[in-house]
């Protein structure tokens, strides 16, 4: 995987930024979550419907 490969993208609930999964290289939903505190995010990835709660750890 390359530096700027991006695998999925996220946007958060509360302020609507959008940035990468897990897995990608730089993790940045999860970095904007450390920094934040923004608890929920969603997939903004065609035909996926799911959100997820960094402070619970559960899929919604």
């Amino acid at each position: 995987m390359g530096f700027h490969d991006w695998v999925h993208l996220r946007q958060c609930l509360t302020c609507g930024h959008v940035a990468c999964c897990d897995s990608s290289p730089r993790r940045h939903a999860t970095q904007h979550f450390l920094t934040s505190r923004h608890p929920v995010m969603q997939s903004i990835e065609p035909g996926e419907f799911w959100r997820w709660c960094f402070i619970d750890e559960t899929v919604g």
